[in-house]
């Protein structure tokens, strides 16, 4: 204040979303335009972090009404306890419709042939494909972040998918102005990532800022724990040590949580969703980078995966 007037900084009013708000809006919007664009979309829910927010986001984008949509769940049979009580537990609170594509079944009837080494991670993609082409699903949407790989990062927030449910990375629809063609022909299929613009960070803003329930795996805890590939993997009914790997107790957390065989922990002391987001933004690897095995296959092992038409 100068001379007892009020600087035009002072007295002018700030309008504006701030980021989280500008994220949510534009996730709403998406999803919106996905139940009104497709005759059958479903939104895949496995109880991990970016599919509860994602789930969160429905919620409120046809408040009052219901989610006009069910959810879906590959499931690898090798999926964390804790992951799978908490989105039995979610469903059956709201009284969402959640279809389960299982792939030990798939591996039980000889639809696929599980791989040397026991990881079920590639071979999600036809139950997943199976699975959506059984229910008539023209539309997934998905907790993919643009953040987490760079394959997700040159992928649109609406991905095509042709008859086959692959996907061609140069064959892509532009989204100019936010304006999205979800136009498919007979057969073919769209993929939706409502969060793709996310970080990391900004899903755990958001956690704490609504007050979102999540797996307790997702906070610190103390967990037996060996080192494999310079990586803590926790002692697991589908994961056992070797002779040469030591377990011990160590206090740690998941980033992410995926097939138990695949996925590890890190170290951490960060038992509130304000802790975690504190550690996430002081960190320089990404949740798939640090923790995900399956991404270490090669340098474009996520790609390869999303050709064949993974999410």
């Amino acid at each position: 204040m100068r001379g007892g007037l009020l600087s035009d900084a002072e007295h002018v009013p700030r309008y504006g979303l701030s980021q989280l708000d500008y994220l949510e809006s534009e996730a709403i919007f998406i999803i919106r335009e996905v139940a009104a664009e497709n005759e059958h979309p479903a939104m895949l829910f496995s109880g991990g972090k970016d599919s509860i927010v994602m789930l969160h986001l429905a919620l409120k984008a046809f408040a009052p009404g219901p989610v006009p949509f069910p959810l879906m769940h590959i499931d690898t049979g090798h999926n964390f306890a804790e992951v799978l009580e908490f989105r039995d537990r979610r469903v059956a609170e709201l009284g969402i419709g959640l279809v389960v594509g299982s792939v030990q079944e798939a591996i039980d009837s000889g639809r696929v042939r599980e791989p040397v080494g026991g990881s079920r991670n590639r071979i999600q993609t036809p139950v997943l494909l199976q699975t959506a082409e059984a229910n008539g699903f023209t539309a997934l949407m998905g907790g993919a972040r643009r953040d987490e790989e760079k394959a997700r990062a040159k992928e649109r927030v609406f991905s095509f998918r042709d008859e086959f449910g692959q996907w061609d990375p140069k064959d892509q629809r532009p989204e100019l102005w936010s304006l999205y063609n979800a136009r498919i022909n007979q057969g073919e299929s769209m993929r939706v990532f409502p969060i793709s613009n996310w970080t990391e960070l900004d899903v755990w803003q958001y956690i704490a800022r609504e007050k979102i329930e999540v797996p307790s795996i997702y906070y610190a805890h103390e967990r037996p724990v060996f080192v494999r590939d310079s990586m803590l993997f926790a002692v697991d009914r589908h994961l056992h040590p070797r002779e040469d790997e030591d377990v011990f107790i160590a206090r740690v957390r998941y980033r992410t949580v995926g097939d138990a065989t695949l996925t590890a922990a890190v170290e951490s002391d960060a038992d509130t969703p304000e802790k975690v987001a504190i550690e996430v933004a002081a960190s320089r690897i990404t949740e798939r980078g640090a923790t995900r095995g399956d991404d270490r296959v090669s340098e474009a092992a996520m790609e390869d995966r999303k050709k064949e038409g993974y999410f």
